[in-house]
């Protein structure tokens, strides 16, 4: 899925190769899809987009923006794959939209199981994308131990950690998936309430998010996700549906896996307990 590593990512690489190229031609979807949504009809995708030249591509969250002239904008959201092909490559036969450049290159977006493509031209309202920009990223040098407590104070007592971090987008870019490395890295229970969490827990916590995401971006994304390419990423998740079968790196534990909060989380019962040493869970 789309999250804050492969945003970064997939941004500066299409950023790269498609700054200053025109799109030449969009092609609506060969293959609808239920669960793709668009802003207002795609239909007129190619009215909006065609002629458009590409100025830069941005990462934001859990979203990656391409910006042409006359402010307008292709924007995907997390669960949109975007792919580049050099002009020899054939097209696939099915997709949810393709643009195709002026050297005869092309993007390909598709969607697995539900994902957004929006185009549009100066503001869109949607709120994740203006969370996305407007929020402090947690890679940014202010998003400190200040902000990141106050974050917290201001928080429901009975969330857990894997809530605070991957729910309603407080944390622009943070999904079920980098979660996992960062609580391991935390030594923090993913069902671990904030109330119980010390100050150096919170301190480790919050260098466990700068940290691990750091780690993600400098390696081109996670293994589990592909890149602007179609090329894995090369960061080795430690806790993921690929690895949990394996025992704990750090203690040798078994690793368990449960449903929670709509996803699937990971983790060890040693390395991670739900309650801290000094305190107990009620």
């Amino acid at each position: 899925m789309l999250e804050l590593p492969e945003s970064t990512t997939i941004s500066r690489q299409a950023s790269s190769m498609l700054t200053g190229r025109t799109i030449a031609e969009v092609i609506p979807a060969t293959h609808p899809h239920k669960f793709t949504f668009y802003n207002g009809d795609p239909l007129a995708y190619p009215s909006l987009l065609t002629g458009r030249k590409i100025e830069t591509v941005k990462g934001y969250g859990a979203f990656v923006d391409l910006i042409t002239d006359q402010n307008t904008h292709l924007l995907i959201g997390d669960g949109t794959i975007m792919r580049y092909y050099p002009p020899e490559e054939e097209r696939p036969a099915k997709y949810q939209q393709l643009l195709v450049l002026d050297d005869g290159s092309f993007l390909v977006f598709t969607v697995a199981m539900y994902g957004g493509i929006f185009a549009f031209q100066g503001e869109y309202d949607n709120p994740y994308y203006q969370g996305s920009i407007h929020k402090l990223s947690p890679l940014d040098l202010h998003f400190d131990e200040v902000y990141f407590e106050k974050m917290i104070r201001n928080s429901k007592k009975t969330l857990s950690a894997k809530a605070l971090l991957a729910t309603e987008q407080r944390i622009p870019g943070l999904g079920n998936g980098v979660v996992q490395d960062i609580l391991f890295n935390a030594s923090i229970h993913p069902k671990r309430k904030i109330s119980t969490l010390n100050e150096l827990e919170k301190s480790d916590l919050l260098y466990s998010i700068k940290g691990t995401l750091s780690r993600m971006i400098e390696q081109g994304g996670r293994d589990t996700e592909k890149d602007f390419w179609g090329n894995w990423g090369g960061y080795r998740v430690v806790l993921s549906k690929n690895t949990y079968t394996k025992p704990c790196p750090r203690c040798g534990h078994k690793i368990l896996r449960e449903a929670y909060l709509g996803g699937t989380v990971y983790y060890c019962p040693q390395c991670q307990p739900l309650s801290s040493p000094c305190q107990s869970e009620e």
